[in-house]
């Protein structure tokens, strides 16, 4: 059995190369990295961001009805650079329910696809394919994996 959340499973479905963050906008913000291959499920959500409140507090759901669209979505981009910055994430990846209300996207971040979960979780069960580029995150036992060479077809 393996256990994940939505957040890890879309962006390992997102996942290309290298260093990749994935922010979830939803109810509330997911969030996952993942780094040469290993996933890593977040909670940036719950760290401080402005005023006593949370990132979040600003960009999730409760964010997006209290600011209204065009403030929501100021503060989508500032949070997204921001942890792209401090994470030194190669690529972001913004996705989730709200993602669609972004007119916009900063530089070195892309829109994602609620669909990317579902090759996420393909990826989460096959050890053979566990991301784009061929990597294999994890072995059975959930130790990360050597073998790093593509797969034929």
């Amino acid at each position: 059995m393996r256990i994940t959340n939505d957040a890890a499973m879309q962006a390992l479905g997102s996942y290309r190369r290298g260093r990749m963050l994935f922010l979830g906008l939803g109810t509330g913000l997911g969030s996952a990295m993942i780094i040469d291959g290993v996933l890593e499920p977040m909670e940036l959500a719950h760290l401080p961001y402005r005023k006593g409140r949370t990132y979040e507090d600003y960009v999730g759901r409760g964010g997006l009805e209290r600011l209204g669209k065009k403030r929501w979505r100021r503060h989508v981009a500032d949070v997204a650079e921001r942890l792209q910055a401090a994470l030194e994430a190669d690529d972001v990846v913004v996705g989730g329910g709200n993602a669609k209300l972004l007119k916009t996207l900063p530089a070195g971040v892309r829109r994602g696809d609620n669909a990317n979960a579902f090759l996420g979780g393909l990826r989460l069960w096959d050890d053979r394919r566990a991301h784009a580029d061929g990597v294999r995150a994890h072995d059975a036992h959930g130790r990360r994996s050597r073998g790093l060479g593509r797969e034929r077809g």
